[in-house]
């Protein structure tokens, strides 16, 4: 394909793509991306060399090589409109022309894999040495519905039971269920735990929290905790998921989210000493993303 990109394409005046500040050859085509800046650091601590570092906002973005494999590490930040940004801008760093602004004819296929924190929603989840994979991701935000293509890789069976089981509140954004990649759930979550991971579109009242201000809905942990699709619980409430598996899927690019599960809603438990069991989880991905061609 070769369509003009009009003027849409937003780029610094070095050429970089605007939000993540980067240029073509800045990153490898595989991506750990982490959603606080910091913890860009601690992936980067496993590499062997490091051949970029840039910053922009809370894009923080380190390329290096980890036992011979070009890898890249970016934060996003918190959220489905942080992912947004770094998802697109991240395709288009490899996928179009950024002079003559026209969609390459040949097009690269991203390893995007997010390594997060989490809340579990099932009482038999440990907080200790936790790790957990998003077979789908539950999109709270409604992002996907803002664009054409995502009617096509939605899953509408998991999306339409979770609406009719939870007779889902019309006024709330409708949701919509997502896959992650096939390939990156079989080489590196093949052996951890799996569920249906619930993307919020905010910390506090969209993940059933109250300060202030009163929710909506205070039975949707429960409900949707009582939820289940082809032997998969919902497990889960993160703030990221479903926008990058819906993004790479319409993209073309293998999405995972892997999650450190440091506390439990069910439970009331929470892990004080979960940047140990991160280091752990880091290691780990590594070990399995290297193995990718």
């Amino acid at each position: 394909m070769t369509n003009n990109i009009k003027p849409d394409l937003v780029l610094n005046s070095d050429g970089s793509l605007y939000h993540i500040n980067l240029l073509p050859g800045d990153v490898a085509e595989t991506i750990i991306l982490v959603g606080d800046p910091g913890r860009v650091e601690l992936v980067a601590s496993f590499f062997d060399s490091i051949e970029l570092r840039k910053h922009n906002r809370e894009i923080q973005t380190i390329t290096g090589k980890y036992k011979g494999k070009r890898i890249s590490v970016m934060s996003s930040g918190m959220g489905p409109d942080n992912i947004e940004i770094l998802v697109n801008e991240l395709d288009a760093l490899f996928n179009i022309d950024l002079v003559s602004k026209q969609e390459k004819s040949n097009s690269t296929q991203l390893n995007l894999i997010r390594i997060g924190t989490s809340g579990a929603l099932q009482s038999d989840i440990p907080v200790v040495e936790s790790f957990l994979v998003s077979e789908y991701g539950m999109g709270l935000d409604g992002l996907a519905y803002f664009y054409k293509k995502a009617d096509e890789v939605i899953n509408h069976n998991l999306t339409n039971g979770f609406i009719d089981e939870l007779k889902w509140d019309t006024n709330l954004p409708k949701p919509y269920a997502i896959k992650a990649s096939d390939l990156l759930l079989e080489k590196v979550g093949m052996d951890w735990r799996k569920g249906i991971t619930l993307t919020a579109p905010g910390f506090y009242a969209p993940q059933g929290r109250e300060l202030r201000l009163e929710v909506v809905d205070s039975t949707i942990i429960d409900r949707a905790s009582n939820y289940s699709y082809d032997g998969l619980k919902v497990t889960n409430f993160e703030m990221e998921t479903s926008a990058l598996y819906v993004l790479s899927a319409m993209l073309g690019h293998n999405a995972l989210t892997v999650c450190d599960i440091i506390a439990n809603r069910i439970t009331g438990e929470f892990d004080p000493d979960y940047k140990k069991s991160m280091k752990m989880l880091v290691g780990k991905v590594l070990d399995r993303v290297i193995k990718l061609a």
